[in-house]
C-alpha cells in the first residue's frame, strides 16, 4: 500500500511537472499602442484568428488605427484574393470581427494571454506601463515589448513576472515584413520563449531567436553599418550619393544607408546610437556622429520632415 501511494504521488508530481512545462497556447492578445507598429501587429494577429484588443490613450487615435488597418487589409486582399473578391471581403469582415479597441489597458488585460507593448521608445514610460499592468493581468499572462533598442531585462525587472517576459520585435510594415526577433532574457522561461515563438509562427512570421543584447540581431548590425556610412561621408572619403549607389549595386541592398537613415528617421537613429553609447561608451561602433547630431538639431529628420540627408518634395 505504501509503495502504491508513493507510486501515485510520483505519478501525480510528474503529471503536474509536465502540465507546468506545457507551452501557453496564445488566443487572446492585448496590444498597447495604436501607432504604425501596434496597428500592424493587431492586424496580423486578428487576421490569424486571435482575439485582439488594441489600446491607446484616445478614441481618436484608435479610430485612425482601425481605419489604417482596414485600408491595409484591402491592399492585402487585392493580392491574396485577386480572383475571388467575395472571399477577400469575408476575410476583412472576419479579421475586423476579431478586433476591438479600448482606452483602458488595466480593464482589458484581465483575460488576456499575451500583452505586447508598442509605445514610445522611452524606458521609464514602458516600465511604468508594465508595472501597472502587472497588477491587473492574470498570472499566466506573458508580457512582451516590441522595442527595437531598449533592454528587455530592465523592463522585465519592473514586474513580478520576469520568467513570463520577453521581446517580440516586429518590423515595419508589419503586414509585409516576415521577420520577428524573439528575445530571451536570462530570466525568460523556456515555456515562455517557446510560446512566443509559436505565436510568431501563428501570425505568419518567421521567428529568429536572440539574447537580450543591444539592438538584438538586425539593428545591432544595421545601425553601426549606417553610422559607418555617415563617418565615411564625414571624412570626405566618398559622397553620400556614391555610397548609396555602391551599397545598392555592390551589396544588392534595396536602399543605400543614407536613404535608409532618412526612411527610418534621423532622430530615431540618433536615439538608438546615443542609448548604446551610454551603455558602452568605449565601443567605437556606438560613437555619436557630429553630422547626425547637427541635422537632428536642425529638425531635418528625413522623409517625415521633407529633408534629412536628402531633400524630399
Amino acid at each position: 500500500m505504501a509503495f502504491a501511494t508513493r507510486h501515485f504521488v510520483r505519478a501525480a508530481s510528474s503529471d503536474a511537472a509536465t502540465a507546468a512545462a506545457k507551452k501557453l497556447l496564445i488566443k487572446h492578445v492585448t496590444i498597447i499602442g495604436g501607432g504604425l507598429m501596434g496597428a500592424g501587429i493587431a492586424q496580423v494577429a486578428a487576421a490569424s484568428g486571435h482575439t485582439v484588443v488594441l489600446v491607446d490613450q484616445s478614441d481618436e487615435i484608435l479610430k485612425k488605427s482601425t481605419k489604417g488597418i482596414e485600408e491595409s487589409l484591402k491592399r492585402v486582399t487585392k493580392k491574396k484574393f485577386a480572383d475571388k473578391p467575395e472571399d477577400g471581403a469575408e476575410f476583412i469582415k472576419k479579421t475586423l470581427k476579431n478586433l476591438t479597441t479600448s482606452t483602458d489597458a488595466a480593464s482589458v488585460v484581465h483575460s488576456t494571454d499575451l500583452v505586447i507593448e508598442a509605445i514610445v521608445e522611452n524606458l521609464e514610460v514602458k516600465n511604468e506601463l508594465f508595472k501597472t499592468l502587472d497588477k491587473f493581468a492574470p498570472e499566466h499572462t506573458i508580457f512582451a515589448s516590441n522595442t527595437s533598442s531598449l533592454p528587455i531585462t530592465k523592463m522585465a525587472n519592473a514586474t513580478t513576472r520576469q520568467d513570463r517576459f520577453g521581446g517580440l520585435h516586429f518590423f515595419n510594415p508589419v503586414p509585409m515584413m516576415k521577420l520577428v526577433e524573439v528575445i530571451k532574457t536570462p530570466m525568460t522561461s523556456q515555456k515562455t520563449f517557446e510560446s512566443l515563438v509559436d505565436f510568431s509562427k501563428a501570425v505568419g512570421k518567421s521567428p529568429v531567436s536572440c539574447k537580450d543584447t543591444p539592438g538584438f540581431i538586425v539593428n545591432r548590425l544595421l545601425v553601426p553599418y549606417m553610422m559607418e556610412a555617415v563617418r565615411l561621408f564625414e571624412r570626405g572619403d566618398a559622397s553620400k550619393e556614391d555610397i548609396d549607389v555602391a551599397m545598392k549595386l555592390g551589396a544588392g541592398y534595396p536602399m543605400g544607408p543614407f536613404e535608409l537613415l532618412d526612411y527610418v528617421g534621423l532622430d530615431t537613429s540618433k536615439y538608438i546610437i546615443d542609448g548604446w553609447h551610454s551603455l558602452e561608451p568605449n565601443n567605437p561602433l556606438f560613437a555619436p556622429s557630429p553630422l547626425l547630431n547637427k541635422l537632428v538639431k536642425e529638425k531635418k529628420l528625413g522623409k517625415k520632415t521633407g529633408e534629412g540627408f536628402y531633400k524630399y518634395k
